[in-house]
């Protein structure tokens, strides 16, 4: 079994049509905090960020922000959190993310969550990393994406053994459950190889 004391999640940094994404967010906020698991994430105000880096803490949880300068204003950068970290560059702020974090969460999101998601997931690919990857399906929501995965599989464009890069899981309760019970990593990153 895997310890986690950090997760990381990625999610939209903006506010869904569909409330149910918030209160999950909400739910799963609490449940970070109250199993003692530090949230990193975006480090924005709005948005599903601002809702579960909020809910974590309100529940006495710790949260790490982490954002770049050219998007601290225009995302409303978080000032009330554990830490804020004000990055030079996307890269940067991704990197740091992934060094902070033990494993990640997507949440629904937008073209920035594809993009780090997939990062991480290309990351994986390549063995530079064997951290837990979890791809909340909240409502069907990535439904469309697991479709055009196996899509890319189908036409030989992607190795079939690409969909175990991730696991799915269908409700945010079972985030937490599903990380404990990831084996352990087989090898540790080559910073040096990013």
């Amino acid at each position: 079994m895997t310890k986690i004391s950090s997760l990381c999640v990625y999610c939209g940094s903006r506010m869904p049509t569909d409330p149910s994404h918030i209160d999950a967010s909400k739910s799963l906020g609490q449940a970070l905090a109250e199993n003692g698991i530090r949230l990193v994430y975006g480090g924005g105000h709005v948005g599903l960020m601002g809702v579960i880096a909020d809910a974590t803490l309100a529940a006495n949880g710790q949260v790490i922000g982490i954002i770049p300068r050219h998007l601290h204003d225009i995302e409303v950068g978080h000032e009330k959190l554990t830490e804020l970290h004000v990055v030079d560059s996307m890269h940067a702020r991704k990197e740091m993310m992934f060094q902070m974090s033990d494993a990640f969460a997507v949440l629904p999101g937008g073209l920035g969550t594809l993009d780090e998601t997939f990062e991480m997931i290309t990351w994986r690919q390549l063995r530079l990393h064997d951290k837990p990857i979890l791809l909340v399906n909240h409502k069907k929501y990535w439904q469309p994406l697991l479709d055009l995965m196996d899509h890319m599989i189908d036409a030989g464009f992607v190795e079939a053994e690409a969909r175990e890069f991730f696991t799915v899981v269908e409700r945010l309760e079972e985030i937490i459950p599903t990380l404990m019970n990831e084996p352990e990593a087989e090898f540790r990153a080559d910073i040096s190889k990013f």
